[in-house]
């Protein structure tokens, strides 16, 4: 019993591990960090988080993409990302590179098949996700966009202990079903006090490419009269455009197309939403 107390003692004044010591240096050459969330699953979330990110590195700013999808990850896909990282012993994990100002980290690029089912328990994923920040060599960010999986488990929980000043984007779509999910995550962040950034409604209706007249294929509007009742801000509406599932199977965001239809138009206004309330701090906590 003696023995067990004073080794209790002695991991008490141990203090900080050496990961959770580079996890907060880290954390403090990353100005905003930004956690893309969801109530379900099909909501556009990740495609969401890619195009964001993309649109953020268009401007000039240095941006990191963290997949903390494990069990699903879609981000290299969607970059035409492939092939494992670098590992340097003195500066850690390589990020991929997609461009000049985006960096890039995904499970799937530790998989030697990226088709290899990741089983993993709770304490397994917390201690990855940490890993994920404190031994990959991001440098100096403007934003980290972390694209976490839908619902309310695990990994955004991690996410919320390990970086204690991340905001979230909660992606919804229109329809019903989709946004009682939505408050839940929003009921989530305030639980465990993270701050929202504000909610983007994604697939608001259907352009058509022939007559150019617009198609409510889940319904329209639900997104701002969640936002209003939940109190927190609509960033932005993003259409249903097929050409973003067209480009992201092909490995290729429509923000590097030639594509200036109304999904480009709507993401350029959410990328300059999202850079205003950053910089202007205007986060809701409540």
């Amino acid at each position: 019993m003696t023995g067990s107390c004073q080794s209790s003692h002695h991991d008490h004044q141990s203090g900080p591990s050496k990961e959770d010591i580079q996890l907060r240096e880290h954390l403090q050459r990353i100005q905003h960090k930004l956690l893309v969330m969801s109530g379900k699953g099909g909501v556009g979330k990740s495609s969401v988080a890619v195009h964001l990110s993309v649109g953020l590195a268009r401007l000039g700013y240095t941006v990191g993409l963290l997949d903390a999808d494990l069990h699903g990850p879609s981000v290299p896909g969607m970059l035409g990302i492939r092939g494992m990282f670098q590992i340097d012993g003195k500066e850690g994990i390589i990020p991929h590179a997609f461009g000049d100002h985006l960096k890039v980290v995904s499970i799937e690029c530790l998989l030697d098949d990226r088709d290899t089912a990741v089983i993993w328990r709770g304490p397994v994923k917390h201690g990855v996700i940490k890993q994920f920040v404190s031994d990959v060599n991001w440098g100096d960010l403007d934003y980290l966009i972390i694209d976490s999986p839908p619902g309310t488990g695990d990994e955004p929980l991690s996410i919320s202990q390990a970086i204690p000043d991340a905001r979230a984007i909660i992606v919804t779509t229109p329809q019903e079903v989709a946004l009682a999910d939505v408050r839940k995550s929003i009921n989530f962040c305030r639980k465990v006090q993270m701050p929202i950034l504000g909610l983007v409604e994604n697939m608001n209706g259907l352009i058509c490419p022939h007559c150019g007249r617009e198609i409510p294929v889940f319904r329209k509007g639900g997104g701002a009269m969640t936002a209003k009742s939940m109190k927190i801000d609509l960033l932005g509406s993003l259409p249903f455009d097929p050409a973003v599932v067209e480009s992201g199977d092909e490995g290729r965001p429509l923000l590097d197309t030639p594509n200036q239809g109304p999904f480009v138009k709507a993401l350029g206004l959410l990328v300059d939403e999202v850079v205003h309330r950053c910089s202007d701090s205007k986060t809701q906590t409540v």
